[in-house]
């Protein structure tokens, strides 16, 4: 069984990585962490909220921070072209939902779940990384607590999707991932490099709402604004970001990966870009030396991958 804390900004694709979670039989899902990007930090905590009180979730969910882990750095404009105004495919949520939160703030929230199950917990972050910078800034020691760290980000050997070099997760928080990234703990960066062969049409949406319950009615409803944004890139179908990295929570047989220390770059016209040195490969002195390696995903097996995620989602 894996202990999982979810960091995320919901966001379409993310409610869909969030019911595989709640649903995937081998996975306990304990904290909901919010973060901004897809929408602002209130929007995201509330359609968590939403989402939680909707699919009678028992996971906690504390709200994360609303700036990022630079304070000084610009935030960017938030893509509601993509996820739609309210951050849900404008289903029109309600903008009060009557879900407690946890007193905590996100980070506080996964430094004491880390700290009370050493060893346990996975953090699966598909959202900017600046909820788990924060924790790891503010008690250094889980590093060496925390089972692994899971994010969907980055573009290493292909293109970025909001510039030629950088994927929206780390572009939109540059330092908290390169701060991520060096710590001495287990990192694997499930970024565009496989999640762009990992999809889902509309007709199999909603086919499986007809077998996956209201849950899954839901699920397609809020997914439509989406699918109709990737329409130009993939035909009547949706990119399965978040959801592909919580498959290699159970299934990481499925991915091929590569090893060597991951960094971010933080200014400049290549500012979000990941960069990964091959292990073992030797450059001279550098900012490089002496940082852990993390992996890197490289290749996917997509259609066993979509078979897990469809099946997971139809369990009731």
């Amino acid at each position: 069984m894996h202990k999982v804390i979810f960091d995320t900004d919901p966001g379409v694709d993310d409610a869909m990585a969030l019911l595989f979670l709640e649903r995937h039989p081998d996975i306990d899902l304990i904290g909901i962490t919010t973060a901004f990007g897809n929408a602002s930090i209130e929007t995201t905590t509330r359609n968590a909220q939403y989402l939680k009180q909707q699919w009678n979730m028992s996971a906690p969910i504390a709200k994360g921070s609303a700036a990022q882990f630079d304070p000084s750095r610009v935030a960017h404009a938030f893509p509601a072209h993509i996820h739609g105004d309210d951050g849900l495919g404008n289903i029109g949520v309600p903008d009060v939902v009557d879900v407690a939160l946890d007193p905590r703030p996100a980070h506080q929230l996964i430094i004491d779940t880390v700290k009370a199950n050493p060893g346990e917990v996975t953090l699966v972050a598909v959202g900017r990384m600046t909820n788990l910078a924060n924790a790891l800034k503010a008690a250094p020691e889980i590093a060496g607590l925390v089972r692994e760290v899971v994010i969907m980000g980055g573009a290493v050997d292909v293109p970025g999707n909001v510039t030629p070099a950088a994927e929206a997760n780390i572009h939109g928080d540059p330092e908290a991932a390169d701060y991520i990234m060096i710590a001495p703990w287990k990192v694997v960066v499930v970024g565009l490099d496989v999640t762009l062969k990992t999809t889902m049409s509309r007709t199999e949406l909603g086919e499986l709402a007809k077998s996956g319950g209201e849950a899954v009615q839901l699920l397609d409803r809020l997914s439509q604004f989406y699918i109709d944004f990737y329409d130009d890139k993939v035909a009547d179908s949706m990119v399965v970001h978040d959801t592909c990295a919580c498959v290699y929570v159970v299934a990481r047989d499925l991915f091929t990966t590569r090893a060597g220390a991951v960094r971010v770059m933080t200014t400049g016209i290549g500012e979000g870009k990941t960069i990964q040195k091959p292990a073992g490969q030797r450059f001279g002195p550098s900012d490089w030396d002496g940082k852990p390696d993390q992996l890197v995903c490289v290749d996917v097996q997509a259609d066993a991958v979509m078979k897990l995620v469809k099946e997971t989602l139809a369990r009731r």
